[in-house]
Order: C-alpha cells, then structure tokens, then sequence
C-alpha cells in the first residue's frame, strides 16, 4: 500500500471518529447538567440554576442527534421521501464549533460567578467562543446554496469544453460549474469514500444532479485523483475545490495528474484551504498545519503549470493554473 493511501485511510478514520466527539459531548453536557447547578453561585440564582440545566440539555441532545438519532431517522425516511439539493456534511461538522462555543461560554459564566478573582480565565474562555462561532459560521456556508459558486475566472475554452471535476464530492462544484457551461460536458470524479459526507457521497451527487437537471450533462466516475484513469489532453479545462488540501503527501502527484489529463492550454482552477484568520477560526492551531500559498505555487510550478490568477472567495484561496501550450 501506497504511503499515500495509508496517509488518506488514516485521515478518513480521523474523520469516522465523529462519534467519539459526540460521546464526549454526552459527557460533558451531562456534567453541565449534574455538577454546575450544585456550585454555591447556581444554588442562590434560580436563573443561574436553570440556565445551567438548559445550556447542559442543549449540548447533551445535539451529541445525542449526531451521534445516533439522526442516522435513526435518516434510515427511516422513505426511499421516494421528497428532497432538497443537499450536500452532505452532517450537524456535528456543521454546528460542531457552536456547541463547543456554548460550552466554553458556560465555562466562562460558571468561573466569573464562582471564583471571580480568575478573571483572566473566564475572558478567555469568552475569547474562544467567539472565534468558534466564527468558525461554525464558516463551515455552515457549506450547506448553503448561495455560495455554491466559483470565482470569476478565464477558465472555459469554448462552448462545448469537456470539463474535469476533480473530487466532486455531492456536487457542489458540477453545480457551479452548470451555471457557466453551454453545450459542454462535466466528467465528475471522486473517490466516494470521505466519511465526513453522508453515505461518501455518491449518492447524493445522483440525487442532486436529477433534482438540478443536470444529469444528462454530467459523466461520474469513481476513480483516485492521483491516479486518473485517462488519457494525455482529454480535459479542456478542470476544476477541483477544497479536495487537494486533503491528498496529504498525495498533492503533487495530483496536481502532476491534473497536467497530464488537460490539453496543452488547458486551465485548472483549484481552490483549497490556506493558512489565515478564518482558517484559525475553524481549526484552530490545526489551521497552522494547512499548505501554505507559496507551497502550493512551488508544487503547481513543479507539476509544469503557469499561474494565470489568483484570489479569495468563500473562505477558500485559489489559483488558476494553466498547462503551457507549448510542449515542456
């Protein structure tokens, strides 16, 4: 096995232990439950005292719906249950960073009333839930689809471009990429196995692409972006987003792969997560462990491409790469 595949099965276990995130929420809203309501400043304010109960419930509930209640439900729903275009990222990463936030607001209320000479401690504890409501702000506008959008970029080569989407997930990015195509045509590729998406994915890309219309305009294949099973210049162009970032040591031979498969002045657009303020609002001190701009413009010169553009939009950072038309 590939040190690559090793790298994407561990990160896709990292991603399956949701449920151990959510077991621990269990816990401690039970905690905020029991033990919060029994210090000496709860048992004097009955509006502290039942705001303890509440906050500890909501937490207790929300690790109780990801953990279990909502695959329940899910796997009840009719088969032929009507459905809106959706795209997969369950509540724990969705609003994950809000219940942490409530709890370290709670943390903050619980130290300020109890032992005030540790102030310090409290502030920051505010500090925290702020920037991780920030953060959950961010990743909820992944489900929204108003910003299933790409930036305004010189990427088409004609009407009826044959367009790569490298790691379509449910579809976010075929969406986008119907909203400016004509004629042409998406071959939409993916692995299908991130956990972090419901059922990996494939299923909702189906059902999106019929709700969307846009079956009849889209190829899907399931396939390795390193690996791509085609040809030298199939591609007119590609797009790929937020899916590189996650190829762990895997990021050049995928973007040697992307060369490969797209004609001479074919041009890729790939947008992946950077180092930044809103990046540290979601992940933290793991945001500092993100690819860094320049280190993506060095693999993008390795793998032969030449830097057309590149911005910000939705959070994410992008490049617009393009593959010389003269032979390298």
């Amino acid at each position: 096995m590939s040190e690559q595949r090793r790298e994407t099965r561990a990160r896709g276990a990292l991603h399956s232990h949701m449920w151990i995130m959510g077991v621990v929420g269990i816990a401690i809203g039970a905690a905020m439950m029991i033990f919060l309501p029994q210090l000496k400043a709860a048992s004097t304010s009955l509006l502290l005292f039942a705001g303890f109960h509440v906050l500890g419930a909501i937490v207790l509930l929300s690790s109780v719906w990801v953990v279990g209640l909502r695959g329940l439900v899910r796997r009840l729903r009719p088969p032929n249950a009507s459905r809106a275009v959706e795209f997969g990222w369950g509540p724990g990463w969705m609003n994950g960073l809000a219940i942490a936030a409530l709890v370290a607001l709670t943390v903050a209320i619980a130290l300020q009333v109890e032992t005030p000479r540790l102030w310090p401690l409290a502030d920051a504890a505010v500090a925290m839930a702020v920037a991780l409501l920030v953060g959950n702000q961010i990743m909820s506008g992944f489900r929204r689809r108003d910003q299933v959008v790409l930036p305004m970029v010189d990427l088409l080569r004609g009407d009826r471009d044959v367009v790569l989407d490298a790691g379509c997930g449910a579809g976010r990015t075929t969406i986008a990429l119907s909203r400016i195509l004509k004629d042409g045509h998406v071959i939409a590729v993916d692995r299908f196995d991130a956990s972090y998406i419901d059922d990996g994915g494939r299923a909702l890309l189906d059902s999106n692409l019929k709700l969307m219309g846009l079956s009849d305009k889209v190829t899907v294949e399931t396939a390795d972006l390193t690996a791509l099973p085609f040809g030298e210049g199939d591609f007119d162009c590609a797009v790929s987003a937020h899916v590189y970032d996650h190829l762990g040591r895997g990021k050049q031979q995928g973007l040697n792969e992307v060369r490969r498969v797209l004609k001479p002045g074919g041009r890729f657009l790939l947008a992946v997560w950077v180092p930044g303020w809103s990046m540290f609002a979601v992940g933290n001190v793991l945001s500092l462990f993100l690819t860094s701009k320049k280190a993506w413009r060095t693999m993008a010169a390795r793998a032969g491409f030449a830097v057309i553009d590149e911005g910000a939009f939705n959070n994410a950072w992008f490049l617009l790469l393009e593959r010389p038309a003269a032979a390298a």
